[in-house]
């Protein structure tokens, strides 16, 4: 296992250019199943996930093929059904949660799925049962082993339907989707998930001859067609990545230039963070933020504290409200996180405490953060990284205390962020990994 070793109180300066985004990335890769043509794939970061995921699509017959640092070819014109029997295609996608959603592009083209429970953060529950909901909608069998926790999933006869989805889950509208868009008819998905990325695979399978109508709303229509064709996809740059270097430059008093962030796709993202104070300018499609000594958060019109808490698209992502959680220890006045999604996102606020933060943990789903106005800084501790998003936040936290921290499991880090501690420090960090 893996530590980091960080010097805290340095302050970084310079421009970074956000990975390619890794929610859609395990979307789009899935999608190359639904075709035996050639699909080309820009900006794919370089993440263990997204490692993983690949190479389980390898595993199942398709060729990979890498062209550049950040593009890759797929064909999937000779995949091994069979292999989905063995015992190694359930240990491998049991550890990547990004799994699942090779569901729906088997259903639609081979008209069988099975997967063993999807692993991935410990965040809380993570219910499957909008996926399915979907699937049996469209006229698919399901059967679980409870024993062996093993999905199997008969799809010979898909059809299009009707359906009103019991949450607007991102993977789970997604994984429908991609199952839809061969069905027999026509199929209406309402109260679906309609984030950037959900977005960019319904354009991409539009190009590739689906029928998709609704984009960017929570009711999509979807004409069912009987063969997809190949095309050329590039990634969306990781908006939580961005937020994160937004946090991350206000806790250390940087001056740091995102690149190339697309700020139209990035919804209420800045807007939440100027809320909090921090000061920033949009220079065309690049998002600077300027050293400040002193950041204070706003409160509500009649002067109550102000709320952050997550919300479906296009409202405030529950992957950024710890990076929030994090920035506000040091700002001037008080906040409210409440993390609705996740029952267990908050349970990493006692390193935080430790560190010197005055924070009150409500209840698993909020915590109401005091922040210090740089009085008090954070000190350097001894910590574990319990999730990917979790992670990061401890190292902003540990870029701006005093002394050295030391951050341990971070392969839940490498999960989510690619080079992060030298990329980081080619702006001034100071960040040694350590084994």
């Amino acid at each position: 296992m893996s530590s980091f070793r960080v010097k805290g109180g340095l302050k970084l300066k310079g421009e970074i250019i956000p990975q390619g985004a890794k929610n859609e990335a395990l979307q789009i890769l899935c999608a190359v199943l639904l075709t035996s043509e050639k699909v080309t794939i820009h900006k794919i970061p370089n993440i263990r996930d997204v490692n993983k995921l690949i190479e389980l699509l390898t595993d199942m017959g398709v060729k990979v093929q890498k062209i550049g640092p950040e593009s890759y070819e797929f064909q999937a014109d000779n995949v091994d059904i069979k292999y989905l029997e063995t015992e190694d295609f359930l240990k491998k996608a049991s550890s990547l949660r990004g799994s699942v959603m090779i569901l729906g592009p088997l259903l639609a083209r081979f008209g069988h799925g099975r997967l063993s429970k999807p692993g991935g953060d410990k965040i809380g529950r993570r219910r499957m049962d909008t996926h399915f909901f979907g699937f049996q909608k469209l006229g698919a069998e399901f059967h679980y082993d409870s024993k062996k926790e093993i999905y199997h999933i008969d799809g010979q006869n898909l059809k299009g339907a009707y359906m009103l989805l019991d949450e607007a889950s991102v993977t789970g509208t997604a994984n429908i989707v991609m199952a839809a868009v061969m069905a027999e008819g026509k199929s209406t998905i309402y109260n679906a998930a309609c984030e950037p990325y959900l977005q960019q695979l319904c354009d991409m399978l539009n190009r590739m001859g689906a029928k998709i109508t609704g984009i960017g709303s929570n009711m999509l229509h979807i004409e069912g067609v009987k063969k997809l064709k190949g095309t050329e996809h590039t990634m969306l740059p990781d908006m939580i990545e961005i937020g994160s270097f937004i946090g991350m430059a206000a806790m250390t008093q940087s001056e740091i230039t995102i690149k190339d962030a697309k700020i139209p796709r990035l919804g209420i993202i800045p807007e939440t963070f100027k809320r909090m104070g921090i000061k920033m300018e949009f220079r065309g499609d690049d998002i600077f933020i300027p050293s400040q000594k002193h950041y204070e958060i706003e409160t509500f019109i009649d002067g109550s504290i102000l709320t952050v808490a997550d919300a479906i698209w296009p409202g405030f992502t529950p992957d950024l409200l710890s990076i929030v959680l994090v920035t506000a220890t040091q700002a001037k006045g008080t906040v409210l996180v409440h993390q609705k999604m996740f029952e267990s996102r908050l349970f990493f606020v006692d390193k935080l405490i430790d560190m010197g933060a005055q924070i009150i943990l409500c209840d698993p789903h909020r915590a109401t953060v005091i922040g210090l106005d740089r009085k008090y800084p954070l000190k350097g501790i001894r910590m574990t990284s319990p999730d990917i998003r979790a992670g990061v936040s401890l190292l902003i936290a540990a870029m701006s205390a005093e002394g050295t921290s030391i951050i341990d499991n971070i392969e839940q880090i490498d999960r989510g962020y690619q080079y992060i501690d030298q990329r980081l420090n080619a702006l001034g960090a100071d960040i040694v990994r350590i084994n």
